[in-house]
C-alpha cells in the first residue's frame, strides 16, 4: 500500500469538494507514517503498517481549525483503496483511491 494514492470518490461529498484546495489524495510511507489532503482538510499520518489493511491515527487541520482523528485503509482486489478518515467528533469521510499517476523517477 506504500505511496501515494489519488481520492477519486468521496460519496459522503459532492463530486467539486474534494478537490477545492488541491488534488485530493492520501499517502502512506511505509514506515509508519504519510499525509493526506481533501477538501478544507490535511492531516498527517501516524502509525499505518505496511500491509494491505492500516489503521492510523492523524494530526492536521479541518478549515484552518486543529484537527485529529483516525482512520483505515484497504486494498481491494481491483487494485483500488478504500477506506475512512475518521474527524474526532463523529464526523467520517469514507474514500476511493486509486494508485497516483505522478511518478517517482528522477529525470
Amino acid at each position: 500500500m506504500k505511496g501515494k494514492w489519488r481520492i477519486v470518490k468521496m460519496p459522503d461529498y459532492t463530486s467539486d469538494y474534494p478537490d477545492r484546495v488541491e488534488p485530493a489524495y492520501i499517502l502512506f510511507d511505509g514506515k509508519g507514517g504519510g499525509e493526506f489532503a481533501f477538501g478544507c482538510a490535511t492531516g498527517a499520518i501516524h502509525g499505518a503498517g505496511n500491509t494491505n489493511n492500516v489503521e492510523f491515527s492523524w494530526t492536521g487541520n479541518d478549515e484552518m481549525d486543529e484537527a485529529c482523528g483516525s482512520g483505515w485503509a484497504e486494498l481491494q482486489p481491483n487494485g483500488s483503496l478504500k477506506g475512512q478518515i475518521c474527524l474526532r467528533g463523529g464526523h467520517e469521510a469514507d474514500f476511493i483511491a486509486r494508485p497516483s499517476a505522478t511518478s517517482s523517477t528522477a529525470c
